[in-house]
């Protein structure tokens, strides 16, 4: 059965997976005794069951063997397709709402970014499950299919290890990948072996943790589901409000340090740019970003806040704000978008909002190569960094050599040329969407932060970058579809999307 399993066509693996799916918020249902979202949800898991059969069978008939660029392509369409197979029980569960609603959020969770339509209130926990499921689902297949399909290709962040062309095969390690012996369904099969277990391991390990920290389990379910996925969704208004507190919050820190480096992930130091982990310049880059911005904060903060506290009072509200800005700092870094219970502590203790600017330049910035995360990745950021660095040096010492061995000398030459072409390619890309978004009566400043939100994958950002939060609800239809389809090109990156049109790709 596994082998007729792994013999189909990836998207008909992926409709048998989320047929299967529907099974848990079906379950939970039950035991909740939400009589009418488990038959929803059970009625359509047989349905999409029998349908993902059927069209098995006829992909049988005539098979094909899963070459790069039709996996490119089904990496394409999955997150556009499947989302509307995943939307049907959940449009008919919440009844008044319509299909295109119901896909977008399907698209939103899908693609980890996490906002939504709905009040929190609105939702049985069901669907809230539902929704963190599909974002948990989301993110494990682009975890696996970064370094099975991507990192072949040169993109998704590898292309600035290699020199010439991206979107053909490359070197990357391992050695059956190196060599092109594997197929890319022997690839795929094998990493999610490989990083299957520890995902759901950290998974289990973080839900039971939160269990014990005070958090209701289907809480706590909905959470671990986000933390490891990156996408943010909770069942609450903020993520401050559980239970658990700041213990579960520290939790939730923990688990999203995997989001920084690939490296931290089962064979991901196949792919690694140094050799010691304590050298290893994403970890680098993303400490030296938290610290800044924890500092400035509580710097900011503590500057206004001197003639309204006294220092007796301050320390309590000191200690809050520190830990406030050094979770959400590390949240909004990985595109995770949780939200500290102590960050509004931090804003009332001096008076002063939060500048959104900065926490749109960390999901910008986004979080490690071939990982859950967002944005234009640490990496590229720390090409450009290496580059800067150096050309300051030769206005000094015209003359000098830089060290640093061959992994450096490219990184500063062809891969900071490759990462300055990607982040002009993703500036280009918030102007394209905030342009479109506005061609529909929407205001400048919600358009900006919308776009960045879409293309970044981290819907929280709508609502705590500024001071009045931007419901995605009030949109029309046609910014919905725009900022879907942002969504799935900031997920995919645009270097995966162009190489859809290089035509070496499509040379036999």
């Amino acid at each position: 059965m596994l082998r007729l399993f792994t013999q189909l066509p990836l998207f008909v693996q992926l409709m048998l997976l989320a047929s299967v799916s529907m099974l848990v918020p079906a379950g939970y249902g039950v035991i909740e005794h939400q009589s009418r979202v488990a038959r929803v949800f059970f009625q359509s898991s047989l349905l999409f069951t029998m349908i993902s059969l059927v069209v098995g069978l006829a992909a049988a008939a005539n098979p094909k063997q899963n070459r790069e660029r039709s996996l490119l392509l089904t990496l394409f369409f999955a997150f556009l397709g499947l989302p509307l197979m995943l939307a049907v029980p959940f449009a008919e569960a919440i009844q008044n709402t319509g299909l295109l609603n119901a896909w977008w959020e399907m698209v939103s969770s899908f693609s980890t970014t996490g906002a939504t339509l709905y009040a929190p209130e609105r939702l049985p926990v069901s669907l809230h499950l539902w929704r963190a499921l599909v974002g948990w689902m989301g993110g494990f297949f682009i975890l696996v299919m970064a370094i099975a399909v991507l990192a072949p290709l040169r993109i998704g962040g590898f292309e600035i290890f290699f020199a010439g062309g991206f979107g053909q095969q490359s070197g990357v390690a391992p050695s059956f990948i190196r060599d092109g012996v594997a197929e890319p369904s022997e690839r795929i099969a094998h990493y999610i072996r490989v990083l299957g277990p520890a995902y759901a391991a950290l998974t289990v390990v973080l839900w039971g943790a939160l269990i014990l920290a005070g958090d209701p389990a289907e809480l706590a379910l909905i959470h671990a589901f986000s933390t490891l996925s990156t996408s943010g969704i909770t069942s609450l208004n903020h993520t401050g409000d559980a239970p658990s507190g700041l213990l579960g919050e520290a939790l939730i820190f923990l688990f999203l340090i995997p989001a920084l480096s690939r490296r931290l992930w089962p064979g991901g130091g196949e792919l690694r740019a140094t050799e010691k982990l304590r050298d290893d310049p994403e970890l680098l880059l993303a400490v030296a970003l938290i610290v800044l911005v924890t500092l400035f904060l509580f710097a900011r903060h503590w500057i206004a806040a001197l003639d309204i506290e006294s220092s007796k009072q301050a320390l309590p509200a000191i200690l809050r704000s520190l830990w406030g800005s050094l979770f959400t700092a590390l949240s909004f870094l990985t595109t995770t978008g949780f939200e500290s219970s102590s960050w509004n502590d931090a804003r009332s203790w001096s008076g002063l909002g939060t500048p959104g600017v900065i926490l749109a330049g960390l999901t910008i910035t986004g979080g490690g190569i071939a990982t859950t995360a967002g944005g234009v990745r640490l990496l590229r950021v720390y090409a450009l960094f290496r580059l800067g660095q150096r050309e300051l040096e030769k206005l000094v010492h015209p003359q000098s050599v830089a060290g640093g061995g061959q992994v450096a000398r490219r990184l500063r030459r062809e891969g900071a040329y490759i990462a300055w072409i990607f982040f002009m390619l993703f500036a280009l890309s918030i102007a394209g969407v905030m342009l479109a978004v506005t061609a529909y009566d929407n205001e400048f400043e919600p358009a900006l932060v919308l776009s960045i939100a879409a293309l970044s994958n981290t819907g929280q950002l709508a609502s705590v970058a500024v001071d009045q939060p931007i419901d995605w609800a009030l949109l029309g239809a046609e910014p919905k579809v725009m900022l879907a389809l942002a969504m799935v090109l900031g997920r995919l990156e645009t270097l995966a999307i162009i190489a859809l049109f290089n035509p070496d790709f499509w040379r036999n």
